[in-house]
């Protein structure tokens, strides 16, 4: 019962969390969209939602090594957290790593 009422209570903070970038890497986000060297985000999350089945609950945009990066951590319906990073200007998953949902 109580791992039923986690997951619940996580698809619910699912439901409400906030897409946003953080302010910082929201500008490196919009000046690298605007050179046309990233996917706009909007279909990263339409991808990494649908083919992963989940809920997006947060995004981080960095530059490493020169490469841009999106790191997604996703909420599965079962339950479970993925962790993905992606290759930002073609949308390639470079790296997944999932938690067992608690």
């Amino acid at each position: 019962m109580t791992h039923l009422l986690r997951i619940i209570v996580l698809l619910s903070l699912a439901l409400f969390a906030v897409r946003a970038l953080p302010a910082d890497d929201h500008d490196l986000a919009r000046q690298a969209l605007q050179q046309g060297q990233v996917l706009p985000l909007r279909s990263v999350i339409d991808k990494v939602e649908r083919e992963y089945q989940g809920q997006v609950v947060k995004i981080e945009f960095e530059r490493d090594d020169g490469r841009y990066i999106y790191e997604i951590r996703l909420l599965q319906k079962d339950g479970r957290i993925a962790k993905l990073k992606l290759d930002a200007v073609d949308g390639r998953v470079l790296k997944i790593k999932r938690k067992e949902g608690r």
